[in-house]
């Protein structure tokens, strides 16, 4: 079936040495045939009609073509009779922001041929270059590639957690700050455990991936690889722990902040508490010298004297009272 479609990129590993970038769909059918040959096959954003050429070469699953085409799919390994399905995330922190930018990304794995399909927020020369980097693995085929792939999402999680751990030391230098802002902390806050929980959701299915691929009864995989994958299964552990931690941490954080600004208003209500309460002073005082009834001092320079003498004396016991207590 020769069809040209301009969303696709290809390449042809032969006894482990890159041959070929250009190959066409039509001669899928025979180069898999061969000996020593590996091909990768690479969609973007396609429909089920434009996968169904490379379907119908790989024998591919329809139930795996419909989820390779639908959005939203949880990360995950799928074993089917001819192949394996992948389902999987990239990410990525935004530099000028902190939201979660994330790429799905999707793998069908035989034993000839790895065939990703993704969006057009990934660069597939992220990939290829990932592969460039390590020409003394190409000789393992598919188990190579789908390495090299999974290696680039587990680094894309770890590169991700490590930059939020750096956001999140920032946000704790601020928490003690009385010059910033209290709505820009909290903003931040919530935008740094919205990106975690969703770098939870990407990263922690991955175990399950990884557990699945790790078992020696995958034919279609190579075991040499196995201590690569094992890597790739640890940096995972790693980020999965590292997530759960800073979530944890901005939780605190957020609770510490509640707590502080419970203390100030705390504060600043005793401190009007107390300055109420030397004000009333010279009320109550002067209050009781206004009365129309004769009393000590009245209608005298006697009565002025005992008035002020009361404001005076009453007003700077409470404040020095209040003083040492640390409430003004």
């Amino acid at each position: 079936m020769a069809y040209h479609d301009p969303m696709v990129l290809t390449r042809l590993y032969r006894n482990g040495d890159l041959e070929r970038e250009d190959v066409a769909l039509d001669e899928l059918d025979d180069l898999i045939r061969q000996a020593g040959v590996t091909v990768w096959v690479d969609y973007t954003s396609p429909t089920a009609d434009d996968l169904a050429g490379i379907e119908k070469v790989l024998g591919l699953h329809r139930l795996a073509v419909e989820d390779s085409v639908h959005e939203h799919q949880r990360p995950k390994l799928d074993r089917y009779p001819t192949h394996l399905f992948l389902a999987a995330y990239h990410a990525e922190l935004g530099s000028d922001s902190n939201e979660l930018k994330v790429s799905e990304i999707k793998a069908f794995i035989t034993k000839r041929a790895l065939v990703t399909v993704h969006g057009p927020d990934m660069d597939p020369r992220q990939l290829t270059a990932h592969w460039d980097a390590e020409p003394d693995l190409t000789r393992y085929g598919t188990s190579f590639l789908l390495w090299g792939l999974l290696d680039l999402i587990v680094d894309g999680h770890f590169d991700t957690v490590q930059e939020l751990d750096a956001r999140i030391d920032a946000l704790e230098d601020v928490l003690f700050d009385d010059a910033a802002p209290d709505h820009d902390l909290q903003r931040r806050s919530f935008e740094l455990r919205k990106s975690l929980v969703q770098l939870r959701r990407a990263v922690l299915p991955m175990h399950e991936v990884l557990n699945t691929l790790l078992r020696r009864d995958l034919e279609i995989l190579n075991t040499d690889m196995q201590p690569f994958l094992q890597d790739v299964y640890d940096h995972v552990l790693r980020v999965s722990e590292w997530t759960e931690s800073l979530r944890d941490l901005v939780t605190t954080i957020l609770e510490t902040h509640i707590s502080i600004q419970g203390n100030k208003m705390n504060l600043v209500m005793k401190k009007v508490t107390s300055w109420a309460a030397i004000i009333a002073v010279p009320t109550a005082v002067t209050g009781f010298f206004g009365q129309n009834v004769p009393f000590l001092g009245f209608q005298a320079p006697l009565g002025l004297t005992l008035s002020l003498g009361l404001i005076i004396i009453a007003s700077a016991a409470l404040y020095l009272t209040f003083k040492k207590k640390e409430w003004i």
